[in-house]
């Protein structure tokens, strides 16, 4: 538990967020798919308790990523959009219910939701470890 997938074409802004995550959370894991391409093959072999989607990227957007996540299995629930687009625009592009969250990526206040969810994931992989191996 813990596993987390950051889709995203700017190297920069996954090099930074994967650093932040594993200062902050050293529970969670994280894998980073630059080509969101490639990450077709990483959504369909290895199973992620949340998933990061840029949500404009070249060759596949966000929300085609999403959609094939769901359609392999992944939860919406489990899944949050990413954008330097403002609010406004995210939530008309991903209404509520389509994930768990639409957020900006360079807004503070939109930074707090994102550290929520990551300390959520990371108590869940605390819990989880502190549980013995099924027998």
């Amino acid at each position: 538990m813990g596993n987390i997938l950051l889709i995203d074409d700017d190297p920069a802004f996954t090099r930074l967020l994967s650093d932040y995550i594993a200062e902050h959370f050293p529970r969670l894991t994280v894998d980073v798919c630059n080509n969101p391409l490639e990450a077709l093959s990483y959504i369909r072999r290895s199973p992620y308790d949340l998933l990061l989607i840029d949500f404009e990227m070249p060759t596949l957007d966000g929300r085609k990523l999403m959609s094939f996540a769901v359609q392999a299995g992944i939860n919406k629930n489990r899944i949050v959009i990413l954008s330097s687009r403002d609010a406004d625009f995210l939530h008309a592009q991903c209404p509520m219910g389509s994930c768990l969250a639409v957020l900006n990526k360079f807004e503070v206040r939109q930074k707090a939701v994102l550290d929520m969810i990551f300390n959520s994931l990371s108590e869940k992989a605390a819990q989880g470890a502190a549980t013995p191996a099924a027998e």
